[in-house]
């Protein structure tokens, strides 16, 4: 039986919410049983080096990306698409946006994805040095409760993890539209000496990057009054 104390240390640890929502329709547990093992990433050995994107990809791909809870995947389909020769891996928790994304999957035939159906941090801690050419990190979850602060996935054990995968001039990418996320990320990426925030202008962070796409939650977002802020920065 887990303590108590024990419990509290692995709650501190999820930066995640709920993992399942409404059941699953006969087609979309088809799309778990048949189409997730295929390229869907069982957890791997907790070690730099030991997911390499290269093995995972093929020789013909030479750029990597990242995204941490890609939702329903609108997102991570979308840079996908655009981008034919970049490897991208996934990570979402919550069965039911993962369904979503393996639909589109299928929808659009994409061939340069492999998702993880758990904690990004897993693969993460297993990627090696310099390996990805960028990371996204779009609408975390804020944990809005001052005694949650600790879930924020921007912190300073996380940026060190993301620092040591990303090349040398690889990009970070945080959106959010949480005022008090807002303000924890300048802050926390304030105090790094290993990212260079690329933002000249208050303009640069208020307006989306040319390769944004306005999912259905940016855009539920705006029509409600809240305001993304892009923040971007390179690894030194």
């Amino acid at each position: 039986m887990i303590s108590d104390e024990k419990r509290a240390r692995l709650n501190e640890r999820q930066f995640f919410g709920r993992r399942k929502g409404p059941g699953l329709s006969p087609r979309q547990q088809g799309l778990i049983d048949d189409l997730y093992p295929k390229i869907g990433l069982s957890k791997p050995e907790k070690r730099p080096g030991a997911l390499d994107p290269k093995a995972l990809f093929g020789p013909q791909f030479s750029r990597f990306a990242l995204e941490i809870g890609f939702g329903k995947g609108e997102h991570l389909a979308h840079q996908a698409i655009r981008q034919p020769d970049t490897g991208f891996l996934g990570c979402e928790p919550y069965i039911n946006g993962l369904v979503g994304f393996l639909d589109t999957v299928v929808r659009e035939d994409l061939s340069n994805v492999r998702v993880y159906d758990d904690d990004a941090r897993d693969l993460i801690d297993a990627l090696p040095d310099g390996s990805l050419d960028m990371v996204y990190l779009l609408h975390p979850d804020p944990w809005h409760k001052r005694r949650h602060a600790k879930r924020r996935f921007v912190n300073p054990h996380n940026l060190d993890a993301l620092a040591r995968i990303l090349r040398q001039g690889g990009e970070l990418r945080i959106v959010t539209d949480d005022p008090v996320y807002r303000q924890w990320t300048a802050m926390r990426m304030s105090q790094r000496s290993d990212f260079d925030w690329l933002a000249e202008s208050p303009k640069d962070w208020r307006t989306a990057p040319g390769d944004w796409l306005f999912t259905r939650y940016a855009l539920k977002a705006d029509r409600e009054g809240r305001w993304d802020c892009y923040f971007r920065y390179r690894r030194l």
